[in-house]
């Protein structure tokens, strides 16, 4: 699957890229992080999906963290900017808004900039509700979301271990890696 190592990936000193030239090897990484306040009542939106649980994240729009994450890695890793920049919070018309929506025309400017995604290896941090018997659907909603393979979606659960405050249920994070590869020059 890896590009083999040629001139055009490795450059010695005098290169462009040692000059302050782009280097591209195919292939570019995104981190996107997003933190949300709990509230009390539910459900909670996570990954596409309502959960049942007695808190729900406040936010601008839908507040779904998961999603929010996985959107700022892939605008990240094709150097578009971020959800912030492409969906302003002080824009009425983000008010509410779903972040499968979202998501969904942020990666359709990384498809346009002639990248694909290779995989997400995504983290949710939150105390409760366990998310054990929900992450093969919030597997597949992304999946679904983002139309390639649900295999291509790794999501893992963590929680604050009673400190801090996911520990204390105040809040919840996430956070995301996205591998690209270029697909047009």
């Amino acid at each position: 699957m890896f590009a083999p190592r040629t001139k055009r990936h490795v450059r010695g000193a005098n290169s462009d890229y040692a000059q302050g030239g782009r280097i591209t090897t195919g292939y570019r990484i995104g981190i996107g992080h997003d933190t949300h306040r709990l509230a009390e009542g539910g459900p909670l939106r996570l990954g596409g999906l309502d959960i049942e649980h007695d808190r729900h994240a406040v936010g601008h729009s839908d507040a779904d963290v998961l999603l929010h994450a996985i959107t700022d890695a892939v605008l990240g890793a094709a150097a578009l900017g971020d959800i912030g920049e492409l969906f302003p919070d002080t824009d009425e018309a983000n008010h509410g808004r779903d972040s499968a929506e979202m998501l969904q025309l942020a990666y359709g400017k990384v498809v346009e900039a002639g990248y694909s995604l290779v995989n997400l290896d995504c983290i949710v941090f939150v105390q409760q509700p366990k998310l054990s018997s929900h992450k093969t659907a919030i597997r597949q909603r992304i999946a679904a979301i983002l139309k390639i393979d649900p295999a291509a979606v790794g999501v893992k659960a963590k929680t604050g271990e009673g400190v801090d405050s996911v520990g204390r249920e105040e809040a919840i994070m996430a956070q995301c890696v996205a591998l690209l590869i270029q697909t047009k020059e």
